[in-house]
């Protein structure tokens, strides 16, 4: 989760390429106009030439002159936006375009990094991650339904194993289109039913669309809780961890209840999905746990979240990894 020098370089790069590719468009748009519109190149120098006469009036504290120089470089500034009009172009074209208008393609607003400079990070960690691979392998176009059988029956709903996992990926379906809607997920059931392929199925999606998305583990999640917490040389480099899991669009919980459950990781966990709540960000969260065990094993407040504020998803079937391995 945290960058390393060699990452946060990396990063800092890519900023330093978009303001000089930002630079290298707004030179070449110079060059078209003043080919195109000489009398622009010669209203530009006039400007220049009145800006800094402007200045050397403000410097002797000639403040009359100075406001008569102003309302010239208002008017010749107006017959430069009317000159590009009339040809077509529209006003800012001569501007500065970053891809982020909120920090200028610095990474940067206020001292505190950008929510671009957060979702650079999680990019540069998923394209140096085993989850980038997992997720080409692991995706809508490698879903199956041949294994949930019809023969399976859930003795509580009645309904078959294929019968459920179409409905509910039915509902992922609307959460993928609807995204970022603040919905949150919950799925449930024994080992290897594929709830987790299908958490990678909704991170690829989401990722492709461009949203940011955070996929730890519970056991993960909860060391980069404990180290924020507990390791005071190295809070610095964890806060930006921090940060992320309770800011990106999505945050995915996969395995829970396979931590070592105390009062800090049930007091982690609720500050967790009650600020992701409140904020509206959707969180999705797998475990091999019921919904008896979910409410035995975490606090009452938790459970309340859960039930209140996510869709609960009940996945069954047979083994798939079981019967992958059959001939």
């Amino acid at each position: 989760m945290k960058l390393n020098n060699s990452q946060y370089d990396t990063i800092m790069r890519m900023y330093d390429a978009k303001q000089s590719h930002a630079r290298a468009v707004q030179s070449a748009r110079y060059e078209e106009i003043n080919a195109r519109l000489p009398e622009y190149d010669e209203l530009r120098k006039e400007t220049a030439a009145i800006s800094a006469e402007a200045a050397r009036a403000a410097l002797r504290g000639d403040m009359t002159k100075r406001e008569k120089l102003s309302d010239k470089l208002a008017s010749i500034n107006e017959e430069k936006r009317i000159l590009l009009s009339s040809a077509g172009y529209p006003e800012d074209y001569l501007d500065l375009h970053y891809e982020c208008p909120l920090c200028n393609d610095t990474g940067f607003v206020g001292g505190q990094k950008c929510r671009c400079f957060k979702q650079a990070a999680i990019d540069l960690l998923y394209n140096q991650s085993n989850i980038k691979k997992i997720l080409l392998l692991e995706n809508f176009s490698n879903f199956n339904y041949d294994w949930y059988s019809e023969d399976y029956i859930d003795p509580v709903s009645g309904i078959s194993a294929l019968e459920n996992i179409v409905n509910v990926t039915k509902d992922v379906n609307s959460f993928i289109s609807d995204f970022p809607s603040g919905q949150n997920l919950l799925f449930y059931g024994d080992t290897g039913v594929g709830k987790t392929f299908l958490t990678h199925c909704i991170a690829g999606e989401l990722l492709g669309k461009g949203h940011s998305v955070l996929y730890l583990s519970a056991i993960d999640l909860f060391d980069l809780f404990s180290k924020y917490a507990f390791d005071n040389d190295s809070e610095a480099d964890y806060r930006d961890a921090f940060s992320q899991i309770l800011d990106c669009e999505l945050l995915i919980i996969d395995d829970l209840g396979t931590e070592l459950v105390n009062s800090f990781t049930n007091s982690r966990l609720f500050y967790c999905i009650n600020e992701r709540i409140l904020a509206g960000l959707s969180t999705i969260i797998s475990t091999n746990l019921s919904l008896e065990e979910l409410m035995n094993t975490y606090s009452e407040r938790i459970f309340s979240r859960l039930t209140m504020s996510y869709g609960i998803h009940k996945i069954f079937g047979d083994d798939i990894r079981l019967k992958k391995l059959k001939p």
